[in-house]
């Protein structure tokens, strides 16, 4: 009999479990734009640009190869909406009641599945290195789940960069030779691609429906395709890899990319294979043409940082988005939605997230995600605004590196203390210090930068929870040795800023 196979816009992978389980000669490929997966948060326009027309060029790839496929655009008038509604549609057209899936990468649409009045048979996503059931075997009876330890594992497992039993180089990780101040001037830039009749159709149904939306659409120049997207590994490992190491923390006011890849949106839908990219990269430095730093930073981003993130995420289950565990409360401020702000590194951030649908991991964690969480804003709000603007953003991985990682809203599940600095970090690690209205090196008084102020006020509010952190027992003696004037001033000075925040005053 036949059954209906589900691809989804993040599944665009030839060889994805559903496929593979299908009957080519009489199994049919449901593939929806629905308004369901375009609305649940207001997505950059890049975003859903990139993934409607990904979707279309796969699907006719996937006609090409001898499947049936049934599409439905957004703005088909029978369209349902809904990812259930179009399956049972598409039931009644082909008389199928069974449906064979993969499943999906957020709990939201996992339980939708399993609502849906068909039989449904979810096969678990294996384009990862590790399996739900490897990870849980990993995690158990562990007091901490820590990053480090399951990338080795990973390293063990796909045998990247090692030597036998050993790591290639005689150590695990590289971090120390990866923080390197932002350069004088930088050589490379990702791939670009000219927009093709399937995309510019696309780019103009996106920006007639989704013209409110945070972000600008056009230009666009992302790859949409695997043979696309396979260039802008090839252009990525020959002509950014060799410095991506060095420079993986820095940040620059003009040089929105630096050395990094931009393939992280393309591994995430599909048309990139995770360890097809970790083998190119690793080819490369056997050929002595990218240093081990790089080689092996770029590594753990994925099968070490991507994978970990994927197994906490289910290991952690449906409730770990809405987890609060530093009680934060403060709404989302304006500047995060392109308002004005005298901040130069926030504005910098926003204003690249807006035009790019891109900011890469330090500009997300220490700027964005720092400022956020010395505010004292909603976790879950936060957690939204990094879903909604960033194009390589699904909640398998963008929850646990924000709830968890960013935020600390996970109670110390991933970090074992939050990512907090003040704005010695950002003036350390990037230019934007430089010509801001506010004087980095002053810790009161007016013009004093507002992540100076607010770093010791989240310590000071906070020190019941961290006082006994191994990593914080410094900070608090720092604090402690301040003349009592000092500290009176500091907390003062941030509790104005925070209502000055809170009123929706120029920050």
């Amino acid at each position: 009999m036949v059954k209906l196979v589900l691809v989804l816009g993040d599944q665009l992978s030839p060889d994805i479990a559903a496929l593979k389980a299908a009957d080519k000669s009489q199994d049919v490929v449901v593939m929806a734009e629905v308004a369901d997966e375009t609305s649940y948060v207001k997505h950059h326009p890049k975003k859903i640009a990139l993934i409607l027309s990904a979707m279309r060029k796969f699907a006719q790839a996937l006609r090409d190869d001898g499947w049936e496929v049934r599409y439905t655009q957004l703005d088909d008038t029978n369209n349902s909406g809904s990812i259930c509604g179009e399956l049972l549609r598409r039931a009644e057209d082909v008389g199928a009641s069974e449906v064979i899936a993969t499943e999906p990468g957020e709990w939201r649409l996992i339980e939708a599945l399993n609502h849906c009045p068909l039989k449904v048979t979810q096969l678990e996503d294996d384009r990862f290195v590790a399996s739900h059931k490897e990870f849980d075997d990993w995690a158990k009876g562990r007091k901490a789940l820590r990053m480090e330890y399951f990338y080795r594992e990973m390293r063990r497992k796909t045998g990247l960069m090692m030597d036998g039993d050993q790591p290639a180089g005689g150590e695990w990780n590289y971090d120390s030779e990866n923080r390197k101040a932002p350069p004088d001037g930088v050589q490379s830039a990702p791939m670009q691609f000219t927009p093709g009749e399937v995309v510019e159709e696309v780019l103009d149904l996106v920006e007639a429906r989704f013209g409110d939306h945070f972000g600008d659409l056009r230009p666009f120049h992302f790859a949409t395709d695997r043979g696309q997207a396979r260039r802008a590994l090839s252009h990525f490992v020959k002509h950014a890899l060799p410095d991506f190491g060095p420079y993986q923390d820095a940040m620059m006011r003009d040089e929105r990319f630096l050395y990094h890849s931009l393939l992280s949106a393309y591994i995430n839908i599909g048309l990139l294979d995770p360890l097809e990219v970790c083998e190119a990269v690793e080819q490369a430095w056997k050929d002595g043409e990218v240093p081990i730093n790089s080689a092996e930073g770029f590594i753990r981003q994925i099968i070490g940082w991507r994978d970990y993130m994927r197994g906490i995420y289910f290991h952690e289950g449906a409730d770990y988005v809405t987890r609060n565990g530093l009680k934060h409360d403060r709404d989302l401020p304006w500047m995060y939605w392109g308002g004005e702000t005298k901040m130069a590194c926030i504005g910098a951030a926003v204003k690249q997230t807006g035009e790019e649908a891109y900011a890469h991991h330090i500009q997300r964690l220490m700027v964005t995600g720092n400022f956020a969480l010395l505010a004292g804003v909603d976790p879950h709000q936060v957690h939204e605004w990094y879903l909604s603007v960033y194009i390589d953003a699904f909640e398998w991985v963008e929850a646990p590196n924000t709830v968890g990682m960013s935020q600390f809203a996970d109670g110390g599940v991933i970090a074992s203390k939050p990512y907090i600095s003040s704005g010695n970090y950002i003036n350390k690690m990037s230019d934007y210090c430089k010509g801001c209205a506010y004087d980095v090196k002053a810790k009161t008084g007016e013009g004093a930068c507002p992540f100076n102020l607010l770093y010791w006020h989240f310590l000071d509010r906070h020190r019941d929870r961290f006082e006994g952190n191994a990593r914080m027992g410094n900070m608090f003696r720092t604090w402690d040795r301040m003349d009592e004037d000092k500290r009176e001033t500091i907390l003062s000075e941030a509790e104005d800023l925070l209502k000055r925040l809170d009123a929706g005053d120029i920050v």
